[in-house]
């Protein structure tokens, strides 16, 4: 029988080992997150909740008529797609007619607060108003009005009047209203609420046609005074374009200068009038009809009303009378005027004011105490730069005055799309039981607790080693990261949007202390939200507490992570499923030195080496002191007497300790301690440092004496 030829080497399929290396990476994981939730009981199942697998079902099929609907709208939209405009060489395309028609129709109901269309018609309606107010007067006192031009003066008259009867009759039985605190849009109602109004009497007066009177007593301009009586739509556009100002006191402004104008018209026409019942150049005082009427009376009014005086005696009762009353007018109107535009005008430098009060009293402080003029300098930079940056010194201020939510749709609109970007209360930043994010709510609290710090350049922030309490979004400027060996290396540099410090709102066991050094680059605006203020929230909110606890502890792990390195090529075959082999500890490396025996053979001749120069100090401490010990014993040997040399002296070796020679009897009193004997000897001392037979043992100390040769 034939045997089949066996293989020479072991074969694997590629897919099946990546497969394999797929599960035992999965099943390692799993195993990871269940010790997890063994150690901490506050994280939740890794696993996602099931979900049902799709079905393969044959769809039904779709009824005709539903076929014919679709066919019906996609050839009604066609023909809106198709709208070009052949010019020169190029097809531009253009919005259908219809679109337009859309936008210009006007709704069933008007909100007169928030729809500009409404504001815009208003405008329109006010402009016709200005014409009659400043018109009529002119044209029947002043001799502007001839057979030649009347017909334009009556066009014109003609579409002031279709705007009021628009007006009357389409926008305003449409404008919406309260009742008892609800909105009332509905058609009737809002007819009949104008119906009965004064404003409608008003302006259904303002609209009767008593040019009529025209053909029996010709066309005179006073037919038309009662056009001047629509004045609540004046009053109302101007309360309808303050609202949606940026910067309202300018047109208050302009609008009080525009009273001031108007009653200097009015003015110069009853002057003229005036002149012209007395008869122009009848006396000095009567205009003479010399030079332009309308700026000569103008410039009569003027300095009547402003009290400059120097103008001509009145010679008539009728001139007293009148010049007297302009006199009294001009007093009242003026200051009147003059008040009204002081109240503007400090309306409108209120903020300022309020800055420079708040300013010049810390500096007062300040110099009070002897601040450094250094500090000082720094204070009145802070003051300016947020008085420049802000319009105010604390916008908290502002927003206290209004509702809660009020602030929190403020708070939503300005600071949302920031706090959004901190990976902490980011939304779907994590996979399983973290895809929701955090509760919305939650962050809406957040957000009202948030406070604006604004730093000068150089400041810092925070200093490396302190304990961390605040998490800081950058608002406005840029912020530097320092560190290196004298701190003063830009490691990174954040700009707005940026946000650091948000682990220190949660991190424990002294995980929370500040790693590095922030400085401002420049003036910068933070956000800044404590740890106290967190706290606070949370209670409210203990599932968020939760998960904001696991998300600290996740990016805790990922910023303690060294950086990722290149790429290691997977073992291939069944070795995969062992894993790769792990490192050598660094700290073992470092003792080792080498590889193998001869990195252990380098550390134990280093020990040895340590010991013997240990060993040698210690020899050379004995040598000297023993030396210098016999040479004072041979000095004051020779200073005594030459009885005293016959005397035994007892070896140097005495010097051990007794202890060591003479065990001590209990019966016996305790002997004095031994004394050496000082005198001169003709024996020198030998020392001595031999190696010890025994390993153990070390180096043997020998000490020796001989006798001196004659």
């Amino acid at each position: 029988s034939t045997q089949k030829p066996t293989p020479s080497g072991f074969q694997t399929n590629g897919c099946a080992g990546a497969q394999l290396q797929e599960v035992v990476r999965k099943m390692r994981e799993r195993a990871t997150i269940y010790k997890e939730k063994l150690k901490d009981p506050v994280l939740s199942s890794p696993e996602g909740s099931p979900t049902a697998s799709p079905s393969k079902k044959k769809p039904p099929p779709p009824p005709k008529e539903e076929k014919k609907e679709e066919k019906k709208e996609d050839a009604e939209a066609k023909p809106e797609e198709d709208h070009y405009c052949d010019m020169l060489c190029c097809k531009f395309r253009k919005p259908p007619l219809k679109k337009y028609m859309e936008y210009l129709q006007l709704p069933d109901s008007i909100d007169s607060y928030t729809d500009r269309r409404y504001v815009a018609w208003l405008m329109l309606v006010t402009v016709a108003y200005n014409w009659n107010c400043w018109f009529i007067p002119l044209r029947f006192v002043f001799p502007y009005q001839t057979p030649s031009n009347i017909i334009y003066w009556f066009t014109i008259d003609i579409i002031c009047d279709i705007c009021y009867l628009c007006d009357l009759l389409i926008f305003q039985p449409r404008v919406q209203f309260l009742k008892g605190g609800d909105i009332i849009s509905d058609r009737v109602e809002m007819k009949k609420f104008y119906h009965s109004s004064v404003k409608f009497r008003l302006d259904v007066i303002s609209v009767l046609p008593f040019e009529v009177l025209y053909f029996f007593f010709g066309f005179n301009p006073a037919f038309r005074a009662n056009r001047m009586l629509k004045h609540n739509t004046f009053f109302e556009f101007n309360d309808r374009l303050e609202a949606i100002l940026d910067k309202a006191y300018i047109y208050r402004v302009i609008r009080t200068t525009g009273y001031l104008l108007f009653i200097l018209h009015i003015n110069a026409c009853l002057y003229y009038w005036a002149s012209d019942y007395e008869g122009l150049g009848s006396t000095r005082w009567v205009y003479d009809g010399k030079g332009n009427m309308y700026l000569r009376c103008y410039y009569w009014a003027v300095r009547t009303l402003i009290t400059i005086g120097g103008l001509p005696e009145p010679q008539t009762l009728f001139e007293i009378v009148f010049q007297l009353l302009n006199y009294f007018l001009g007093v009242f109107v003026f200051s009147s005027l003059i008040g009204q535009m002081r109240d503007v005008i400090g309306a409108a430098t209120a903020g300022q004011n309020y800055y420079r009060s708040n300013m010049d009293n810390t500096v007062s402080y300040m110099n009070t105490y002897s601040i450094p003029k250094v500090v000082q300098n720094r204070v009145r930079t802070w003051y300016e730069y947020t008085w420049d940056s802000q319009g105010m010194l604390d916008e908290s201020e502002l927003l206290e005055q209004m509702p809660t939510k009020m602030q929190l749709a403020i708070a939503i609109d300005v600071n949302f799309a920031i706090v959004n970007k901190v990976d902490l209360f980011k939304a779907s930043s994590f996979t399983g039981e973290c895809r929701n994010g955090c509760d919305t709510q939650m962050i809406y609290d957040m957000l009202l607790r948030l406070k604006s710090i604004v730093y000068l350049p150089g400041d810092f922030v925070c200093k490396k080693g302190e304990i961390g309490r605040e998490m800081y979004i950058i608002k406005q400027g840029e912020v530097q990261v320092l560190g290196g060996p004298d701190g003063t290396k830009v490691l990174v540099t954040l700009r707005a949007g940026a946000v650091f410090g948000e682990i220190s709102l949660l991190a424990a066991g002294g995980g929370n202390r500040r790693t590095a050094d922030v400085v401002a680059h420049g003036f910068a605006n933070l956000f800044i939200l404590d740890k106290k203020t967190l706290n606070e929230i949370l209670v409210h909110y203990p599932e968020s507490e939760k998960l904001l606890m696991k998300k600290a502890k996740v990016l805790l792990m990922q910023k303690g992570k060294p950086a990722p390195g290149p790429p290691v090529q997977q073992p291939r075959g069944l070795a995969g499923l062992f894993g790769q082999k792990q490192e050598t500890p660094k700290l073992f490396k470092a003792i080792l030195g080498g590889k193998g025996k001869e990195g252990l053979s380098r550390l134990l001749q280093l020990k040895t080496e340590q010991d013997t120069q240990v060993m040698l100090q210690k020899t050379e401490y004995i040598r000297k002191h023993l030396t210098f010990c016999f040479q004072e014993t041979q000095a004051e040997a020779e200073n005594k007497p030459k009885q005293e040399e016959n005397k035994p002296v007892e070896p140097a070796a005495s010097s051990a300790p007794p202890a060591q020679k003479e065990e001590p009897n209990a019966g016996a009193k305790p002997k004095p301690p031994a004394v050496l004997h000082r005198g001169t000897t003709n024996e020198s001392l030998i020392i001595t440092m031999s190696p010890s037979p025994k390993t153990e043992e070390g180096e043997i100390l020998k000490v020796e004496v001989k006798e001196k040769k004659k």
